[in-house]
């Protein structure tokens, strides 16, 4: 009887290893578990792994080598020996640029919030026939499939439009994905396409040419004299100087030569220079000058009030001074050296501008009312294309051509409130760069943080450190 008992008892210690196959609900993955076997009992072989993963229909994704090292360690909890592939997402639709040097109307910053030094070069010019930018399809993905075999249908990219009104341009008459240039002008990259401005060239401007306003770029040859303004909705280009004039520009100014304005002269309203780019001229003196993006002065500042959303910097190959006025930017302010050693008062602003938060909101708002048109327009198409012939031919086009413009005005509106956001956040980090020198009587201003220069330093930085502004080592411009 007792021999009887111990053979029951040894038989009870030897079992086999047993495995179960667990497939996750989306069919994605497929997970192993295996019971080691006891008392000398028979493991795993790899034959029943996948016979067991045959029995869930499991064929496709199976992970050999997982396999094998769970069954040479005669055990496993949940190792996934079979995984799917996800599909892949088509690519949107984009489009190409066919001129690189074309300007763009949108400041360019990269993600650490700098604009690189450069001279904005010559106004390019384009003639009627040329190829502007192509228009790329989006495409299709690629399909996924399940371990067990079933296809996953991917997301094909959305179609890219070319904005409605792209003035100076036509779609080529054999190709519609090619957007060539309908006149002779500058090209400019807007939102959704490509535009052609007419570009107006004249010798000078003086009481012979008379006050110019014009749409589009203007190029001067020579010099623009006093009492004079020029207005243009592209870019403006001086070959000469500036003297005591109004300058307004769309696009951004190039001076080759200097500025020279009236800040500190008695009667009337200072002269003024503004532009929604960026401005550049070798040197200025008692000049007002607003840019939305940055200021670049080869040589010198004297006495000017300075304005820009994004950097100034002055020095090139050459002196580098910011002698006395105000300069505010958003990024930093640069130059070799700043004030004089006569201690003339130079007041340096740097940091957030109290009217982006504002700027923001307007942008929340005009993008929400857009996309509320486009909705509109989206079901108005939505039941076009459910009920054939309901709506006129012509009807259903133009609903399509507004749809294409909101798209991309929405797109360009989002854009510009995320650069927007992006600079305020780097605006905590502005600086102030003096490569060379900071003279006694340098104001440097941030929110409610102030700087005093106490004595001549040598190049320094000076930015917001733990103790509010401070003097900090060097830090040269990237």
């Amino acid at each position: 009887m007792e021999n009887n008992e111990e053979q029951g008892a040894a038989a009870a210690e030897i079992r086999d290893a047993s495995l179960e196959i667990a497939v996750a609900a989306d069919g994605m993955e497929a997970r192993l578990r295996i019971q080691p076997a006891q008392g000398g009992g028979a493991p795993v072989a790899r034959e029943t792994v996948l016979a067991a993963l045959a029995e869930k229909g499991v064929s496709h994704g199976i992970l050999d080598e997982a396999i094998d090292a769970a069954i040479a360690a005669g055990a496993a909890e949940g190792v996934v020996i079979a995984r799917g592939e996800a599909p892949l997402p088509g690519r949107d639709g984009w489009l190409e640029s066919l001129v690189p040097e074309a300007r763009s109307r949108v400041p360019s910053v990269d993600e650490a919030g700098h604009t690189d030094y450069r001279d904005l070069g010559a106004i390019q010019v384009v003639h009627a026939g040329d190829a502007l930018m192509r228009r790329h399809a989006p495409t299709e993905g690629s399909y996924g499939m399940t371990v067990r075999g079933a296809a996953l249908p991917a997301e094909p990219g959305k179609e890219v439009q070319y904005a409605a009104k792209l003035p100076g341009t036509v779609c080529a008459p054999d190709d519609p994905d090619l957007l060539r240039a309908a006149i002779t002008g500058q090209p400019v990259v807007v939102p959704g396409g490509v535009l052609v401005e007419p570009v107006f060239k004249i010798e000078n401007v003086d009481t012979a040419s008379g006050n110019i306003d014009f749409e589009g770029s203007v190029t001067i040859e020579g010099d623009v004299t006093a009492g004079m303004s020029v207005r243009a909705t592209g870019d403006i280009e001086i070959g000469g100087v500036v003297e005591r004039a109004n300058l307004e520009a769309g696009g951004s100014i190039v001076v080759k030569g200097g500025v020279i304005g009236d800040l500190g002269h008695k009667g009337g309203e200072p002269h003024r220079i503004r532009c929604g780019g960026s401005f550049s001229a070798i040197y200025a003196q008692q000049a007002a000058i607003e840019a939305g993006d940055s200021i670049f002065i080869d040589d010198l500042a004297m006495q000017c009030e300075l304005t820009a959303i994004n950097h100034v910097r002055v020095g090139n190959q050459k002196r580098g001074h910011i002698i006395g006025g105000t300069v505010q930017a958003m990024l930093s302010i640069a130059a070799k050296v700043f004030g004089s050693p006569s201690r003339v008062h130079t007041r340096l602003e740097i940091g957030v501008n109290p009217l982006m938060q504002k700027q923001l909101l307007v942008l929340a708002r005009t993008r929400d009312g857009k996309e509320t048109q486009l909705l509109d327009i989206s079901k108005l198409l939505a039941f076009a294309q459910a009920h054939p012939g309901k709506l006129p031919a012509d009807k259903i086009e133009q609903a399509r051509a507004t749809a294409a413009m909101l798209s991309a005005e929405i797109a360009a509106i989002r854009a510009e409130h995320d650069a927007l956001t992006r600079k305020i956040e780097l605006s905590q980090h502005a600086r102030v760069l003096a490569e060379q020198a900071l003279h006694e009587g340098v104001e440097v201003t941030i929110g409610s943080q102030h700087y005093r220069v106490p004595r001549e330093q040598s190049g320094c930085t000076i930015a917001l450190g733990e103790n509010g502004l401070e003097r900090q080592p060097w830090q040269a411009p990237a």
